[in-house]
């Protein structure tokens, strides 16, 4: 995930993760931050407390590890839009930060989770587009 997302959805700034793109997996998912941070994204308004909150800046965010990890457990397509809050297919609406932190147009997808939890130390790893394996112990 690119930061700062990756980061405000350990934090629990966003219940959701969104995605173009469902996944017929469930089960346990390490959270990887890309080598990449958003910095157009970092300096909207909104950001910069949202990351305060955290003790974090744009310029400490962690890059290029396994930050945490989720258990999947559903894929919900998004079938309504309406630019402020959007429409899942179950009838759920996002809406406030939860909106404004996500990808919600019709089409993408809604990554419900639980159990998320920050690695008491981050992990060094290579990642890679899309879900793939990482062979070592998480915690």
């Amino acid at each position: 995930m690119i930061q700062p997302w990756a980061s405000f959805f350990l934090f629990n700034e966003t219940y959701y993760e969104s995605r173009t793109w469902k996944t017929n997996y469930r089960g346990i998912l390490a959270i990887h931050t890309s080598k990449k941070i958003d910095h157009q994204f970092c300096s909207h308004k909104t950001i910069p407390c949202l990351l305060d909150r955290h003790g974090l800046t744009p310029e400490t965010l962690p890059t290029g590890v396994i930050i945490g990890i989720c258990n999947l457990v559903n894929c919900l397509r998004v079938i309504e839009d309406h630019q402020e809050s959007a429409i899942l297919e179950d009838g759920r609406i996002i809406s406030g930060n939860e909106y404004f932190l996500g990808d919600y147009r019709v089409g993408n997808y809604a990554w419900e989770v639980s159990d998320k939890e920050i690695l008491p130390s981050f992990i060094l790893a290579q990642g890679k587009l899309g879900l793939w394996e990482y062979d070592k112990e998480l915690k």
